[in-house]
């Protein structure tokens, strides 16, 4: 298997995707409707001479609208579980882009470089094409300006860590109304990961599915010991991302199988037992404070304080 991507998926749409039982169907979008309105701000500074301007315009003309397919590298990023994902109760897909890549065999494949500001290649390129007046010129020009429209993008977007595939619109895309679709054979599909938040019927619904088509199938968890999720197959065998793809724990903690490092059978939370709750609430100053009725006025003489010092 090659490079593993994953596409972000909320959960109303688990009967549109696998609408059949050897394809996955995925929505293509338009460079004019990516999400960052500033996509397209990133090819040159808009700022150049206008002389030079004029000859972008001219060169460049209207950007291909082509069909885009975004994926991310990774499918352990909480921002995207919550916004494409509907808020961790949706699911992702693990594809294979080798797999991807031989079925879409026009297709362009980047990971999407993410940036303050536009670099200098392409006023470079410009001002060489405009200078200099030759066809090769203008050709790298406009190859240079495909290249950051479709791949850059604003650095507040980086948590995405996205990856694009890039289609001529016709090769195996198909259009119902405004959308434009394309059906990825099963045989490009590794895994369903279903979200931690999701309900009994939809990760059901998802099981069923990966069961189905031979996929392999985790539910993604949120542990208490780090801010990474990990993931758990159908047998209960942990796994996490290693930054290529899902791979199994060595450890894992026995009572909630969190991944663990230090050894133990169990994670540091699922160690806590009944004497540490007692002897952590004997340490604890506000219980008693509350036993004498005191603990209000203490937190209220305390947020003065601190209103006070706000204030200065």
């Amino acid at each position: 298997m090659g490079r593993s991507i994953y596409k972000y998926i909320s959960s109303e749409h688990i009967g549109k995707v696998f609408c059949s039982s050897d394809v996955a169907t995925l929505k293509c979008s338009l460079p004019k409707e990516f999400n960052d309105p500033y996509e397209l701000f990133l090819t040159i500074d808009f700022n150049e001479r206008p002389d030079a301007l004029a000859y972008y315009v001219d060169a460049i003309g209207e950007l291909p609208q082509l069909p885009t397919t975004c994926f991310s590298r990774s499918p352990s990023v909480l921002p995207m579980w919550a916004h494409y994902a509907q808020n961790l109760e949706g699911f992702a897909i693990e594809f294979d882009e080798d797999a991807l890549a031989n079925f879409f065999i026009e297709g362009r494949f980047g990971d999407v470089e993410y940036l303050e500001s536009p670099k200098t290649d392409i006023a470079e390129m410009l001002y060489r094409a405009y200078v200099i007046g030759k066809p090769r010129h203008t050709y790298f020009l406009q190859s240079g300006v495909f290249r950051a429209a479709y791949f850059r993008k604003a650095s507040c977007w980086s948590y995405e860590q996205e990856r694009r595939m890039v289609l001529l619109d016709g090769e195996k895309t198909r259009h119902i109304g405004a959308l434009t679709l394309i059906d990825v054979p099963s045989t490009c599909v590794t895994a369903i990961i279903c979200g931690s938040r999701a309900s009994l019927e939809t990760a059901q619904a998802l099981k069923t599915q990966a069961e189905a088509l031979k996929f392999r199938y985790f539910d993604l968890r949120v542990g208490r010991s780090s801010a990474t999720p990990f993931f758990v197959g159908l047998d209960g065998q942990t796994f996490s991302f290693d930054g290529k793809c899902i791979i199994p724990d060595l450890q894992h903690c026995k009572g909630c199988n969190e991944p663990v490092t230090s050894g133990s059978s169990l994670c540091s939370w699922c160690q806590i037992n009944d004497m540490h709750r007692t002897q952590a609430a004997a340490r604890n100053p506000q219980r008693l404070l509350a036993h004498y009725g005191m603990l209000d006025s203490y937190i209220e003489q305390m947020d003065a304080i601190g209103e006070k010092f706000r204030k200065k």
